[in-house]
């Protein structure tokens, strides 16, 4: 297995409000990816994004693994809230299982005294190009930066697009017909098709560690492949972000 060149890197979000460790996890080194995340549960923009919560989403490839080594971390899984504590050990997110994570919002004096979340994640590994990986959680947490940290607004495009690539796809109404099929399609056809056409980028290269790796995956998607070329020759389209 080639080294992985994210190994101890460590990738901070939110002015310090989130840090994720890259790790090799215990007993599944052949993972896709291991972080040891940490929230800062009283950090001012951890506290903002939990109140607003990041997007409900599924992935249908890839299963993920989440385990809480300290602390409270808020998970929603079909549409109910779960709290996680260490007693809850492992918890597997199987394909296609709409889910999103984010900091508990204080429900109570034990919840206030909280100050750390710490949690495990990772996700198996499959021959999919785009699925969750380093890759895309480096230049996701970017992204994310710029909307909590500078007040950019929310593109839904760029979201899309980075979401795909990360073999993630933002999640419909339940009561929609076939609502995880169609949501998987818009996100091909508006994040990789459209969103491609129009100039936005999956990965960007000032947010992108492995920047090789970025350009393998962008060079098999034709409506990706100028961005790799053109960046690799040292020129950065200037399509979202801004």
């Amino acid at each position: 297995m080639a080294e992985d060149p994210y190994l101890g890197r460590v990738i901070t979000a939110f002015e310090g409000g989130i840090t994720t460790r890259v790790i090799t996890h215990p007993s599944r080194p052949d993972c896709a990816f291991a972080y040891e995340v940490t929230f800062l549960l009283h950090h001012p923009r951890v506290v903002k994004v939990a109140s607003q919560k990041p997007p409900l989403h599924f992935h249908p490839h890839q299963e993920e693994y989440l385990q809480v080594l300290e602390g409270r971390l808020a998970a929603e899984i079909k549409g109910k809230e779960r709290v996680l504590s260490p007693e809850d050990g492992e918890v597997t997110f199987r394909p296609w299982t709409n889910h999103r994570l984010y900091a508990p919002l204080s429900k109570g004096a034990e919840e206030e005294d909280l100050e750390v979340t710490r949690f495990m994640l990772s996700a198996q590994n499959t021959p999919e190009l785009f699925k969750l990986d380093t890759v895309f959680f480096e230049n996701w947490y970017a992204y994310q930066d710029q909307i909590v940290v500078k007040g950019e607004k929310v593109d839904l495009i760029q979201v899309m697009s980075m979401f795909d690539a990360g073999g993630s796809y933002l999640s419909l109404p339940s009561w929609i017909p076939f609502s995880k099929p169609l949501a998987r399609a818009l996100g091909i056809v508006v994040g990789r098709w459209i969103g491609g056409i129009l100039g936005y980028q999956p990965f960007y290269r000032r947010w992108t560690t492995d920047w090789q790796s970025a350009c393998h995956k962008m060079e098999t998607s034709i409506f990706h492949r100028r961005f790799a070329k053109s960046i690799q020759d040292g020129v950065e389209h200037s399509g979202a972000p801004h």
